[in-house]
C-alpha cells in the first residue's frame, strides 16, 4: 500500500538470494541461479489519480495535517480503489493484469512448470489471495493470463504462500460468509510434482495495526493456513509502534522461514 516505487523489493530479493545460496552452496554451484524472482509493482495503477486528488483537494485548499492526509489518500485510497465493480476493465482487473504480466515473465525465466512461491504484504496479500481465488474457483475468469498454456501462470504450480502484515481479515467483512480460502498448495500441483507439500505462513507483528493473524478468521482458514507466526519487525524507531508495518521486507525472522520453504521445495523436486 502507498507510494511504492520501482526497486521496492531489491533489498528483499538480495537477502533471499544470499541466504538461499548459503543454504545450498554445499550441494550445487551457483545456487542463486536456480531461483527466479519477479517483483510485482501494482501501485502505479492508482498513484497518478491519488496524487491529483491530493493536489486538488488537500494542497490547493491548504487543509491542515497535509502529510497525514497524504498518508490517508495513498494508503486508504489503494484499498478503496481496488474494490471490484460491475463495469469491466476497472482497477481490480488492471491490478490483476500486473500480476498476470509478472507471472508471464517469471514463467519464461523459470519454466512454465516451475513451483511458484508468492510473497505478499499488506493489501498485496489481499490482491494475491483474490487473484488466485479467481483462478481456482472462477474457472472462466482467466483474462489476466498472458499464456493460457502455462501451468505456472494458471496457478497450477502454486506451492508456497507467505503473507506479511495482511489486512485480509478486514476484507472478510465484505462478505456474509468468508469461508473459502485459496488452496495452498494448488490442487493441481500433484500433477507436476507428486508428493510435494506446500505451506502458507502468515507473519504478523502485534504492534502492526494493519497486520492480523489469519487462522482465527474461519475454521477453513485454520485448516488452510499452516501458521500465524508472530514476529517483531522494524528498527529502533519503528519496532515498538505501528510504523513497523513496512519492516517485514528485511527482517530475518521473516526472510529465513521463506528461504527454508524454498530450499525444501528445491530439494524435494531434485530428489535431494
Amino acid at each position: 500500500m502507498g507510494n511504492q516505487k520501482k526497486g521496492f523489493a531489491d533489498e528483499t530479493i538480495e537477502m533471499i538470494n544470499k541466504l538461499f545460496a548459503k543454504k545450498l552452496e554445499h550441494l550445487i554451484k551457483d545456487p542463486a541461479s536456480y531461483l527466479k524472482i519477479e517483483p510485482i509493482l501494482w501501485a502505479p495503477v492508482f498513484s497518478d489519480r491519488e496524487e491529483k486528488l491530493f493536489e486538488r483537494m488537500v494542497h490547493k485548499n491548504k487543509l491542515n495535517f497535509q502529510e497525514l492526509r497524504k498518508f490517508i489518500v495513498t494508503y486508504l485510497g489503494d484499498a478503496i480503489a481496488y474494490q471490484p465493480v460491475e463495469t469491466a476493465k476497472q482497477n481490480y482487473e488492471r491490478v490483476h493484469e500486473k500480476i498476470g504480466e509478472a507471472l508471464y515473465l517469471l514463467s519464461n525465466q523459470a519454466g512454465d512448470q516451475a513451483p511458484l512461491c508468492v510473497i505478499s504484504h499488506s493489501l498485496g496479500s489481499v490482491i494475491a489471495s483474490n487473484y488466485f481465488y479467481d483462478l481456482q474457483f472462477k474457472q472462466n475468469d482467466i483474462a489476466c493470463i498472458v499464456d493460457k498454456s502455462s501451468p505456472l501462470e494458471k496457478g497450477d504450480t502454486l506451492t508456497l504462500f507467505y503473507t506479511m502484515g495482511t489486512t485480509l481479515p478486514l476484507w472478510s467483512l465484505r462478505y456474509y460468509n468468508f469461508s473459502r480460502p485459496i488452496s495452498i498448495p494448488s490442487s493441481n500441483l500433484q500433477k507436476y510434482y507428486p508428493g510435494l507439500n506446500g505451506e502458507w505462513i502468515n507473519f504478523y507483528d502485534k504492534e502492526d495495526v494493519l497486520g492480523f493473524p489469519l487462522r482465527a478468521v474461519d475454521e477453513n482458514y485454520q485448516k488452510t493456513v499452516n501458521e500465524d507466526r508472530e514476529v517483531n519487525v522494524g528498527g529502533i524507531l519503528t519496532s515498538w509502534n505501528p510504523l513497523c508495518h513496512t519492516g517485514y521486507f528485511i527482517d530475518m525472522d521473516v526472510i529465513e522461514p521463506i528461504v527454508d520453504g524454498l530450499v525444501r521445495t528445491w530439494k524435494k523436486i531434485n530428489n535431494l
